[in-house]
């Protein structure tokens, strides 16, 4: 990933500013070529584990074995670990 000092691209400072909800479009001759959206550390972390391949294949292997062996309930992983049904709680 890399990283840019916001002071290192004035013509972009005014746009996102902090509290700045709307994404800005970055073009070259016309056409899009990046998108600048406005987040937090747990943004930049999401965004980093999306476009990780080594995470994509964990979950694409996660979500094969889901569909061919099935998942345990949350009330069964409840069950095995001693802890207190859902209905119990308050």
């Amino acid at each position: 990933m890399k990283t840019i000092e916001l002071s290192e691209v004035s013509a972009l400072a005014p746009y996102v500013q902090p509290g700045t909800s709307e994404p800005v479009i970055l073009t070259q001759g016309g056409e899009a070529v990046a998108a600048v959206i406005p987040g937090d550390e747990r943004d930049v972390e999401n965004l980093l584990l999306s476009t990780n391949p080594r995470f994509q294949a964990i979950l694409d292997r996660s979500e094969r074995r889901l569909e061919s062996e099935g998942g345990v309930s949350s009330a069964e992983v409840r069950r095995r670990l001693g802890l207190p049904t859902k209905d119990c709680q308050t």
